[in-house]
């Protein structure tokens, strides 16, 4: 989904978890507008360690890239942790991760991005921010219906039509695969933004950051992990071979 030139707009609003996908979509919004604003939430999830490795994300961008530290700006933190206690799932109970009878994995949590940007919008509302950008994707993906670029193309109408503001939800990764997305990394930051998102970033739904592997923490064996690996080796391989 396409978002408006910097000469449209002068600052966004970044949907920011402290993972990967979010991570390279704050650095590509640091390329292109003056003001950047993170929000992130606490949904109930399962592991506080996605909440800590945010903030320390952030402190890594501030002191690793001055030029990016100058236009980011504040961080917000939103709670809704009733989304733990409306539906229990294996990203905010200890429940098993496996593939559920609708075709959709136990990691699921229904409404969730619909959640985020309704209370991105509300905040950027206030902040005069109407870019909002999300690192949503429906390439390799977990088949969430809720990251397809349809539901989200539809969301950011919705958002007009409610607050007669002209919101536009950028999503950069919509329509790369995780080698590519490794690959944007590093054509924004280069061989120090690869080495933060390796080191800093969480992904692992089983709230892993202790084993360390070539593409940074986590169990290995979850769904993200092996999305995050096969995506790392793929980027790796690709750029090994000759030109």
């Amino acid at each position: 989904m396409a978002a408006p030139s910097s000469s449209e707009t002068d600052g966004a609003l970044v949907l920011f978890s402290g993972g990967q996908d979010s991570t390279i979509c704050l650095g590509h919004a640091l390329e292109r507008y003056s003001r950047v604003e993170t929000v992130g939430f606490n949904y109930g999830q399962r592991h506080l360690v996605e909440l800590e490795c945010r903030t320390r994300v952030l402190a890594a961008l501030r002191e690793r890239f001055p030029a990016w530290s100058a236009q980011l700006g504040a961080d917000h933190m939103i709670d809704l942790s009733s989304f733990g206690a409306i539906g229990e799932t294996a990203l905010t109970s200890e429940a098993e991760i496996v593939m559920t009878e609708s075709g959709l994995p136990s990691t699921f949590v229904p409404g969730r991005n619909l959640a985020f940007f309704v209370h991105a919008a509300a905040l950027g509302h206030r902040r005069g921010l109407t870019v909002l950008v999300g690192g949503m994707c429906e390439t390799d993906y977990s088949g969430y219906p809720d990251c397809r670029d349809e539901t989200l193309r539809t969301l950011q109408e919705a958002l007009r039509l409610a607050t007669e503001v002209p919101f536009s939800i950028e999503t950069p990764l919509m329509w790369l695969s995780k080698a590519q997305s490794w690959g944007l990394a590093e054509d924004l930051g280069g061989v120090a933004f690869i080495d933060l998102i390796r080191e800093k970033t969480h992904t692992c739904y089983v709230g892993d950051h202790e084993t360390k592997h070539d593409w940074g923490y986590g169990c290995g064996a979850c769904p993200a992990c092996e999305l995050r690996a096969k995506g790392y080796e793929d980027w790796r391989g690709a750029a090994a071979k000759p030109s």
